[in-house]
């Protein structure tokens, strides 16, 4: 790494448009791979998210052509020689960024380019959507590393994305799996256009800004709380409390307004003093 990157966050966070957050996995010295710090950071973003009502949207991708190459190698050695109650610890706070992106009341875009490979597959896996450039390639490779693939979540999301035959193919060989592929087993939602990565991300994170972030969160919450559900019975008394919350917002007096004025709807949340104590994000 040279001395310029050295000084760069190793997460960049910027808000490119209206209620849309960036956020950028910062080390392509090492592939964007993930370490402690970085880990520290997306929690703490996530933190910050949860309590920011301007913010609707979170892009997350990688510097420099490289969504994550996984867990940085250089620190497997440290890692593998901590007792085990460290080593616990450590994975416990490992999976906060997970459990942060996951339970964001915010949509969250995964813009895969380059490489999503092990850790950094996890990371892509949190999101409620992902977006990859024809190029990418996705590799659950804990397998080759002599690891467990229950690592950060995988062996949870892959099986409700894929299907657990895939997924099981897909972790038990640690073989690189093509964008087109991935699309085509659901691992990824669509392919951009070559080297338009960051435009169809920005695109679609706008389409989701512009509607009610009371229903784009409440929706968010009933589909992952549904995934699971029992049966149609238990799903839909899952709905009904999410639904009466969003018929008392005033989201939706202002579509029905919009919808008699045949006008956009302007869903115009009020930021929190915290919202507005934050802006811009920094890089802490």
């Amino acid at each position: 790494m040279d001395a310029a990157e050295s000084r760069q966050p190793s997460l960049l966070v910027h808000r490119p448009a209206p209620g849309v957050v960036a956020a950028t996995l910062n080390r392509p010295a090492r592939r964007n791979a993930l370490d402690e710090d970085l880990f520290a950071r997306l929690t703490a973003l996530c933190a910050r998210l949860r309590v920011d009502a301007s913010a609707r949207v979170l892009v997350l991708n990688g510097a420099q052509g490289t969504f994550c190459a996984g867990y940085d190698i250089a620190e497997v050695d440290r890692i593998a020689g901590l007792p085990p109650v460290e080593l616990l610890a450590l994975l416990h706070r490992q999976a906060a960024a997970i459990t942060g992106l996951r339970d964001l009341p915010q949509a969250v875009i995964a813009a895969v380019d380059g490489t999503a490979i092990g850790a950094g597959l996890s990371l892509a896996l949190a999101a409620d959507i992902r977006l990859a450039d024809p190029g990418a390639r996705f590799r659950a490779s804990f397998v080759k590393m002599g690891l467990s693939g229950g690592d950060m979540g995988a062996s949870w999301f892959l099986p409700r994305l894929t299907g657990l035959g895939f997924a099981s193919e897909m972790m038990l060989t640690g073989r690189y799996v093509t964008a087109q592929e991935a699309v085509e087993r659901g691992l990824a939602n669509r392919l951009s256009d070559p080297g338009g990565l960051g435009d169809a991300a920005l695109a679609l994170a706008a389409e989701i800004a512009a509607n009610s972030p009371v229903s784009v969160s409440l929706t968010k919450q009933v589909l992952q709380s549904n995934t699971d559900a029992p049966s149609l019975a238990v799903a839909l008394e899952r709905e009904a409390p999410a639904q009466v919350v969003a018929a008392n917002s005033p989201d939706v007096r202002e579509a029905v307004a919009a919808f008699r004025s045949r006008r956009e709807p302007r869903f115009d949340a009020p930021e929190s003093p915290t919202a507005r104590a934050s802006r811009p994000i920094d890089h802490r």
